[in-house]
């Protein structure tokens, strides 16, 4: 059972960045396609933005796109998110997320392995 823990959450102005890491317990990470979600205040979890393990293509929500990128050090087993021109409306606990088998990758039901979720607060 993969175990994933999030890191780099906080308070932080509009405009500022924050890189959000993800670590995992396996070696079996690079071979999982992974994905960063989102939960703001009252409503459901959404989808951010995921990586494949096989080239590394990425794919973001329209709201994040060319704000935040997501990366991936599999030497390290570590998944990343920098967020950079963070907005209010960005405000959420971020959850990174593991698809081992491949499934669509936009829905949170597809991930199998989960994090704790770690706060990330942007002030106006």
């Amino acid at each position: 059972q993969v175990q994933l823990a999030e890191s780099g959450g906080g308070l932080v102005q509009a405009g500022g960045s924050l890189r959000l890491s993800c670590a995992a317990s396996e070696r079996s990470f690079s071979h999982y396609d992974m994905g960063w979600f989102r939960q703001p205040p009252g409503k459901e979890r959404e989808f951010v933005a995921a990586i494949t393990w096989r080239s590394a293509i990425t794919y973001y929500a329209d709201s994040v796109k060319g704000r935040f990128t997501i990366s991936r050090d599999n030497a390290k087993n570590t998944v990343y998110l920098q967020m950079n021109s963070l907005k209010p409306e960005d405000t959420a606990v971020y959850y990174c997320a593991a698809n081992p088998y491949g499934r669509l990758i936009l829905i949170p039901v597809n991930y199998d392995y989960w994090g704790q979720g770690t706060q990330v607060t942007v002030s106006s």
